[in-house]
């Protein structure tokens, strides 16, 4: 079906997207609307403290990597983390605190298994391929070489202790994975996820089979967003047909989108969150 033109005899117009634009679709199209469609966009809630730590974190050890050999040391990875403190959506600068002192402990702890001088293919490096279907693109927080092959490294702070399951299943992961091979020329089939806060990795190594169905899942997804979105441009709709084509999914995640003020249904279906209860107690 991917191979038919238009009833005009012009080439279908690529889904130009990432990985996150995908999954908002999936998640909540009121979201996804919001996010990638309504200009100007609705004003977002307060900032989130748990992700101002993972941002901080983040970017110190995108930092590190970019350090002379002998300044990547679990002191500097400290020092960087500190440097580049983000301190939106906290309690107060108290707290804040604290979390700067748990979050140079998870780097420092973190850099000291790494070998500095087992340089990555990448750091924050961004990856694109694309199908007769999308133009996919997305920024991988480290790509390592092992052996012959490449690897997916994520990294992950979030409280919530992960399984093999939440590697085999990324659609982000995989799609990465796939772009990275092309781009590179290289065979990439691993895919781990590294969760600071316990020291565990997650590993996942797909097949060429299972990078395909992944890469398929996101060409279904992509033909229907891009359907709605036309819908959006073209049909100028009004608020009725909006709700229909975008209508919320509303769950116990509400709780956590930015745009919870603008939608009715998910307050009612779980409870305003303050900007700090997502940290880990």
């Amino acid at each position: 079906m991917y191979d038919q033109l238009p009833l005009d005899g012009m080439p279908r117009r690529l889904y130009a997207c990432t990985p996150s634009r995908l999954n908002s679709w999936l998640d909540c199209r009121r979201r996804y609307r919001f996010t990638y469609l309504d200009r100007p966009q609705p004003p977002k809630g307060a900032p989130w403290a748990h992700n101002s730590v993972g941002a901080s974190v983040h970017n110190a050890l995108a930092a590190w990597w970019r350090e002379l050999y002998d300044k990547r040391t679990p002191a500097m990875a400290s020092i960087l983390l500190t440097n580049g403190w983000i301190t939106e959506g906290f309690r107060d600068a108290e707290q804040s605190g604290q979390w700067l002192a748990r979050a140079r402990e998870l780097v420092s702890g973190y850099v000291a298994t790494l070998d500095p001088g087992d340089d990555p293919v990448g750091v924050e490096r961004t990856v694109a391929t694309r199908t007769k279907v999308i133009a996919v693109s997305g920024r991988i927080d480290r790509l390592d070489r092992r052996g012959d092959e490449l690897v997916v490294v994520d990294y992950k702070t979030g409280r919530r202790p992960l399984t093999q399951d939440d590697a085999r299943s990324s659609l982000a992961l995989a799609i990465y994975a796939i772009a990275a091979s092309r781009m590179m020329r290289t065979p990439c089939h691993t895919v781990e996820l590294h969760h600071l806060p316990t020291g565990e990795i997650v590993e996942w190594q797909h097949t060429d089979e299972s990078l395909g169905r992944h890469l398929g899942r996101a060409e279904e997804v992509a033909i229907e967003a891009a359907a709605a979105d036309e819908r959006y441009r073209e049909a100028a709709p009004g608020p009725s047909e909006l709700d229909e084509v975008f209508a919320p999914n509303p769950g116990p995640f509400c709780s956590w989108c930015d745009f919870r003020r603008h939608c009715p249904e998910g307050r009612q279906a779980a409870p305003d969150r303050r900007s700090w209860d997502g940290l880990a107690d």
